[in-house]
């Protein structure tokens, strides 16, 4: 069986927009994706590691641990041997109390990078490949979030590009989650149903190939 190791915010963990509850795992996209990998030949164990606030590497000044480079190295300890580590953040730097922009994500991106390749593994288990994700840019907040994301939509642009480029540098694998959705209309941040659809079944179509040439 091979592991995949999704690390991410409410986008993966499948908040249902305007709301507080949650899609079921075989509506989420990380769900979706493991279901479409999964053939009798091959098993395929999607391992959901997402915390709603998750920032790439920014502590929330009002919630604590939403600080994506923290405990990253361990993660990766506790979960290997794993065959891909998927990174889908940065929609949370660009809430109202950060003044990030999309190249300080960026750097946020290969800090991940750097935690997962250097994590304390064990002897003889791989390093496994990564896969960063843009999220889908944000549209105008609108609901009970809006407070939270004022702005971002201004914050956030350029954010794919910038991640295109350091994935380049840092020889890791890439994909734009905006090349096939958008963010909901109903609050401008997150996905919908279709929504997650549509990515599991893209990512799926993208992870297939990494995963013929994985080490276990």
């Amino acid at each position: 069986m091979q592991h995949i190791l999704v690390y991410a915010d409410s986008l993966s963990w499948g908040i249902i927009p305007t709301t507080r509850k949650r899609l079921l795992l075989e509506q989420r996209w990380p769900g979706v994706m493991e279901t479409r990998l999964t053939t009798p030949e091959r098993k395929v164990r999607v391992i959901e590691d997402c915390l709603n606030g998750r920032r790439t590497v920014w502590d929330d000044p009002f919630k604590p641990g939403r600080n994506g480079l923290v405990g990253l190295a361990q993660r990766i300890e506790i979960h290997s041997p794993l065959s891909l580590v998927v990174l889908m953040l940065g929609t949370n730097d660009f809430q109202s109390m950060h003044a990030h922009n999309a190249w300080h994500s960026s750097q946020g991106i290969l800090a991940l990078i750097a935690a997962i390749r250097s994590a304390p593994i064990e002897p003889g288990m791989p390093v496994p490949d990564i896969l960063v994700v843009a999220p889908p840019a944000l549209q105008a907040p609108k609901g009970p979030i809006a407070p939270k994301f004022a702005g971002g939509e201004m914050k956030c642009v350029g954010l794919a590009a910038a991640y295109r480029k350091v994935c380049e540098e840092a020889d890791c694998h890439f994909f734009d989650a905006g090349s096939v959705t958008t963010t909901s209309t109903l609050d401008g941040v997150h996905l919908d149903l279709e929504q997650h659809r549509i990515l599991g079944r893209a990512l799926a179509d993208a992870v297939q190939p990494l995963l013929a040439n994985a080490d276990c």
